[in-house]
């Protein structure tokens, strides 16, 4: 049983002072015994495509990277960074989770594969996810302490094919760092997050952004943890806070074991 976190924030374009507070959060968390704390999309920079570029680091390198390197190392605490934009030698950019360990160093990074690129009736209106960032090709399940964790970033909670993956390639624990909209998330953020921890007997733990960005971008919030009987162990509603629970793994193993859902699939996502 390990002690997971999150981190709800309303984050901005400035980088410093989306650290300043993280920094504030993340200290407050290791006091109460976090192992592993998780972190919302675009916590370190929310904002314009050129705030994007402007900030973009290569894997591995750049004062960004090297701030969240060095807390973990002082906090001696995991820490998710939901994502941040990475710079590619090619030039693109992908929107980047990154999962530092209790000594700071990265022990894996995942691209988020599906682009945010859809009409809503909200204020911003249209979201072009794909004009700034490179989708990613790979899914990613990291070895850590506190088990595998499944790595997948907002969007992608609506495409269950992944989160099957996920679960066929280990995972015990899947994350879903976002920033969903206030319309969205109202609408599908729950019912979403429950389902993909029903159906792949996972914990499900998703750290979100909340509140106005700016004139136009208002996020859901209410964060959240869900044990892989689909029951809501915390959430935090609105504002920005953190949350704070115990992650029993023996209890997916219970579930996992009374309802053997892996054994009965008469269908592989692999299968086409």
């Amino acid at each position: 049983m390990a002690k997971v976190g999150i981190v709800q924030m309303n984050s901005g374009a400035d980088p410093e002072v989306n650290l300043k507070h993280l920094k504030l959060k993340l200290k407050g968390l290791q006091l109460q015994g976090a192992k592993l704390v998780l972190t919302p999309e675009n916590c370190l920079v929310f904002g314009s495509r050129h705030d994007y570029q402007q900030h973009a680091e290569p894997l591995g390198n750049g004062p960004l990277q090297q701030a969240i390197a060095q807390l973990a190392n002082q906090l001696g605490i995991w820490i998710l960074i939901g994502s941040m934009p990475i710079r590619h030698s090619s030039g693109a950019i992908t929107t980047t989770a990154l999962l530092f360990d209790d000594k700071g160093e990265c022990q894996g990074h995942y691209n988020k594969l599906h682009m945010f690129d859809v009409e809503i009736e909200d204020k911003h209106h249209s979201y072009r996810e794909s004009d700034t960032f490179l989708p990613g090709n790979d899914v990613k399940v990291i070895a850590t302490p506190y088990g595998n964790i499944g790595l997948s970033i907002c969007y992608d909670v609506r495409f269950p094919q992944l989160y099957s993956a996920l679960r066929e390639q280990g995972a015990d624990i899947i994350v879903v760092p976002a920033a969903f909209t206030k319309v969205t998330g109202k609408a599908h953020w729950e019912l979403l997050l429950r389902a993909r921890a029903v159906e792949t007997q996972c914990w499900v733990i998703a750290a979100a952004q909340w509140g106005e960005h700016n004139e136009s971008r208002e996020t859901w919030g209410h964060s959240m943890i869900v044990d892989p009987w689909g029951q809501v162990v915390a959430c935090q509603q609105q504002g920005t806070g953190v949350l704070l629970a115990d992650v029993d793994l023996e209890l997916s193993q219970a579930i996992r074991t009374n309802m053997p859902l892996v054994n009965h699939a008469r269908f592989s996502v692999h299968q086409r």
